[in-house]
């Protein structure tokens, strides 16, 4: 019993660090686990970042993959303005200084009660940048900061069209002209991105085109006294999945593959992510880094070989840009569902995921997925809990002889645990009888926590009366309340234990962990509650069970 207890205060300890932790980040103060995010360190000279067309506006501060001689800055060029376009599931703005998406708002609408539920991904603000931009290297050629001419076309998505294409055309620059076309389809998250580079000088060229993502580490929201990932990914066949945290790419201490010839790259945060997907088969190099005190890049630069002149070459990619909807992004690209990321248990988390999937699609509703795959969890560990519980019944029965014993050889440490083995013994008791089930059980609770709140599913999704959105804390704290209620029954249904101020603690705990469920999303709060009452209404039939079955006995 001891053993179990002190496990207990392992958990309640470390939580308690957590969720202090947590709370530091979450007012801005740094963690005292992990790198501040936001910390800003002298560039590293990495060789590979030299500006292409150097600008004062912090709009144009980002560079290209390697030098590009000269810069563009020297020449007049037409002003730049902003092209807008909206599709089914789009609202957004290509800036016509190199083509590059400067706005996306995702509109698709998600909630049932008709409020719109949009987030921007894109977006170049005094106070925040996140663009995804292109252009070419290895010469005086057209690039993210030259002003392209839109060519004349539609700009929204009619409702009997399926397909949205937008062009832009490069000045000729280098004896190369490039026209960037976006094409955008009806329900899609994906924007196919083709580049024409047409060799219109006397002379053959060998360019090398680059597609990144930039932005800055500014925080997404996320739910209070929790913390998800934020920053670069990249995926390749050969080493699979890797993410960088913004304070690796600080101290220069990005571990990434640097060549290959499938995969992505991409920026991930909380729901949502952003990826460029080159075209399978075609080499290219990977690059992370850090190009100012404030923006962050991933992208890839993929060579072309030589043009001839009067000649061209296309170059087809695709940009993904929406939530992290895991079905959907199996379907984009081979790993792209690793950017919904479940850490170090995603081997239990994927399918319990698959199962909550699969209970949805019968009842339509994630609320009542969450309550069923609750009551699930609960059935396959039943015969876990049952011996958990016995073990606790017996426990409590005899925890007034513990109790005396304790007392009696309180001087005398030794004696005192002889006599406790002996009085386990001959009760047949297993001490640690309780504690073994309820560590198998941890993985697979700690699993689902990870799959409620990396869902993006729940956003906007309701459950019941006064639940609208399963994403977002209970308004009116009932959820939490109810937690509160229900650890305060466990603790009143487990054996007390013998020493009055462990006692006390134990009645304090529910009160300490009530408070981050406060702030948790409700569905994460309605997991919580359903499995505190089984647990509850398990350990009640249990011990009854058990206290008939001694009164039939004697």
């Amino acid at each position: 019993m001891d053993i179990k207890r002190t496990i207990l205060w392992a958990i309640f300890f470390v939580s308690a660090v957590m969720l202090f932790d947590n709370w530091q980040r979450d007012h801005g103060r740094p963690s005292m686990f992990f790198p501040n995010p936001t910390q800003t360190h002298t560039q590293p000279n990495t060789g590979a970042s030299a500006t292409p067309g150097s600008e004062a506006t912090a709009a144009s501060s980002s560079t290209a993959a390697e030098p590009v001689p000269g810069a563009a800055a020297n020449q007049p060029q037409a002003a730049a303005q902003l092209v807008h376009f909206s599709t089914d599931v789009y609202n957004g703005d290509i800036d016509t200084r190199g083509g590059t998406l400067d706005k996306l708002v995702l509109t698709k609408n998600v909630d049932p009660k008709g409020a719109p539920l949009n987030v921007t991904l894109f977006d170049r603000t005094a106070s925040h940048t996140y663009l995804a931009r292109t252009g070419l290297t290895g010469g005086d050629f057209p690039n993210h900061n030259d002003v392209f001419t839109p060519v004349a076309g539609p700009r929204a998505l009619g409702p009997d069209q399926k397909t949205l294409q937008l062009s832009f055309e490069s000045p000729a620059k280098g004896g190369v002209k490039v026209v960037k076309t976006y094409t955008f389809t009806r329900g899609s998250y994906v924007i196919g991105v083709d580049t024409k580079i047409e060799n219109v000088g006397t002379a053959p060229v060998k360019p090398s085109i680059y597609m990144e993502l930039v932005r800055d580490s500014q925080p997404v929201e996320t739910p209070r006294f929790s913390h998800t990932f934020i920053g670069p990914a990249v995926y390749t066949n050969e080493h699979h999945f890797q993410k960088v945290t913004f304070s690796d790419i600080d101290k220069n201490k990005q571990d990434v593959a640097t060549s290959a010839n499938s995969g992505w790259v991409a920026m991930v945060q909380h729901y949502f992510a952003t990826a460029w997907i080159p075209q399978q088969g075609a080499q290219r190099n990977i690059y992370v880094e850090k190009i100012d005190p404030t923006l962050y890049r991933v992208g890839v630069q993929q060579p072309l070989g030589a043009i001839a002149p009067g000649q061209s070459t296309d170059v087809s990619a695709r940009l993904f840009a929406g939530p992290e909807e895991e079905r959907v992004l199996e379907g984009v690209a081979p790993g792209l569902e690793l950017v919904k990321d479940y850490g170090y248990v995603t081997i239990i988390a994927k399918p319990l995921f698959w199962l909550l999937e699969k209970i949805h699609g019968v009842v339509g509703n994630w609320g009542w997925a969450i309550v069923l795959l609750t009551v699930l969890i609960k059935a396959v560990f039943f015969p876990l809990s049952a011996a958990s519980y016995k073990s606790m019944a017996r426990m409590k029965e005899i925890t007034p002889r513990m109790q005396a014993l304790r007392e009696r050889f309180k001087s005398e440490p030794q004696k005192m645990n002889a006599a406790l083995m002996e009085l386990y013994k001959t009760e047949k008791v297993n001490p640690f009888g309780g504690c073994l089930p309820i560590v198998i059980q941890i993985p697979v609770f700690i699993s689902l926590y990870w799959v409620l709140l990396s869902s993006v599913e729940m956003r906007g999704a309701p459950w019941m009366l006064w639940i609208h959105d399963l994403s977002q804390q209970d308004p009116f704290y009932i959820l939490p309340v109810l937690m509160a209620v229900s650890m305060f029954l466990q603790t009143r249904l487990n054996p007390t234990p013998p020493d009055p101020v462990q006692a006390k603690m134990m009645m304090f705990m529910p009160i300490a962990f009530s408070v981050m469920f406060f702030f948790f999303p409700a569905g994460l709060v309605l997991y919580y509650v359903v499995n505190n009452v089984l647990s509850i209404a398990q350990q009640y039939y249990i011990t009854r069970m058990m206290g008939a079955r001694k009164k039939k006995a004697a």
